[in-house]
């Protein structure tokens, strides 16, 4: 008899961990041999043929960064490349904004999105309390998946605020505000500054307000998630109006923020995190003291953040006539995106399919929260080929003009079978 195995690991102690179910959707997609297949759960940028895009600005910056003889691949700072960070601070606040002026800004060059939050997470875990207490982060319902998980990783308690509405497919404005209203005084709430994941439901410019001055009325704590600036609607400014809001009226706050989907850098994984602080005489110095303990959570991570990325991001950053093509490219995407909402909502109307689809172009972004039931996504993928998770959300650049026709008809004949 073979000698039973000894481990400090035995499942009680460390369990199967289900697969991560994105990751999983995109292995079954990958695996699907049919020819009709659509993969509308990838979280990326795809052009009109279904492939990845490079954008063209960045082709330019690969090529200055290749023939540049000063390059090198040496470490950079522990905060990371300063020509990306504090350019990357200028985008999200205007690069007239008081409070870089004043220097109430702290920027560190992160691993992407997720790392930004992951500092984040980590930073308010260490360092803010009150009375001994970690206060709750609020999520919205639903969220980025990745969220849950990173807040718990670090020790902070979660709870959600209601966000999506069922019925209207939009915003549920005023259970958002009731909760924000009942949350305990210097709650932490997660926002996404635009094109909101999952839903692609954003508040309006004037909610925006009403969400800034109830926040401020309880002293709760921003904490903004921006992945898609410039993405959702091919405007910079526009996307970083709900930021600049809170700016603006003297809110402290912190900022994850991601390059991957608007320079389309996805696994360069170049990011920042930042701290802005409230206006005040000693704006500055409770900056500083910020900066030196992320520099040290920094370090203890990743020790110094990734170049490659970084280089590229800043140099389109940096450079006047790199930066104007870029925001044609953000057009582009953005435009596409837009023109495939059109084209799906147009399709499903003139088929008649029961239900309304208007909300198809009301969101805004990347992904569109459909509706559809998790009877309706899982009768998609094995009768059409067609993939999405499991509560209807769909990335709309999965779409294209050969497979939209399809993906309408695909879904009007499950949602008639199976209302």
């Amino acid at each position: 008899m073979a000698p039973s195995s000894i481990t400090s690991f035995p499942p009680d102690v460390v369990p199967q961990a289900p697969e991560d179910p994105l990751f999983g959707l995109m292995r079954a997609y990958k695996a699907d041999p049919s020819p009709n297949k659509v993969d509308l759960g990838i979280g990326a940028y795809r052009d009109d043929n279904g492939k990845p895009w490079v954008l063209s600005v960045v082709r330019k910056a690969d090529e200055i960064l290749r023939n540049d003889p000063e390059a090198n691949h040496e470490y950079l700072p522990i905060a990371g490349l300063a020509s990306l960070t504090g350019k990357a601070a200028e985008l999200l606040l205007g690069p007239s904004a008081p409070a870089i002026s004043e220097k109430r800004v702290a920027s560190v060059q992160t691993i992407s999105g997720t790392g930004a939050v992951h500092l984040g997470a980590l930073f308010l875990a260490k360092f803010y309390k009150i009375d001994g207490v970690h206060r709750t982060v609020y999520l919205s319902n639903p969220t980025w998946a990745n969220h849950h998980q990173i807040f718990t990783n670090v020790g902070l308690p979660i709870a959600t605020y209601p966000y999506f509405d069922k019925e209207t497919k939009g915003l549920d404005f005023e259970g958002m505000k009731r909760a924000l209203a009942d949350a305990p005084a210097g709650s932490i709430i997660l926002l996404h500054a635009c094109a909101h994941n999952p839903t692609g439901v954003d508040p309006s410019p004037e909610q925006w307000r009403e969400i800034a001055a109830l926040m401020k009325e309880k002293k709760h704590f921003p904490f903004f998630d921006t992945a898609y600036q410039g993405f959702a609607s091919g405007d910079l400014d526009r996307d970083a109006g709900s930021i600049r809001l809170f700016v603006e009226q003297g809110v402290e706050l912190v900022i994850a923020q991601s390059f991957a989907k608007n320079f389309g850098l996805y696994g360069e994984r170049a990011g920042c995190f930042h701290f802005v602080a409230a206006p005040s005489s000693d704006a500055a110095e409770i900056t500083s003291r910020v900066a030196s303990q992320l520099a040290i959570l920094q370090r203890s991570e990743i020790s110094n953040p990734p170049i490659y990325g970084a280089r590229i991001a800043s140099i389109v950053l940096n450079d006047q006539a790199l930066f104007a093509e870029w925001q044609e490219n953000l057009r582009t995407m953005s435009g596409r995106i837009i023109a495939m909402r059109q084209a799906l909502r147009s399709k499903l109307e003139e088929l008649g399919t029961p239900g309304k689809w208007n909300h198809i172009t009301d969101q805004i972004g990347m992904f569109s929260f459909t509706g559809l039931t998790e009877a309706q996504v899982l009768k998609l993928r094995s009768d059409f080929h067609i993939y999405m998770t499991k509560n209807g959300r769909i990335s709309m650049a999965g779409l294209n003009t050969r497979n939209v026709e399809y993906v309408a008809k695909a879904i009007d004949k499950v949602v008639r079978e199976l209302p």
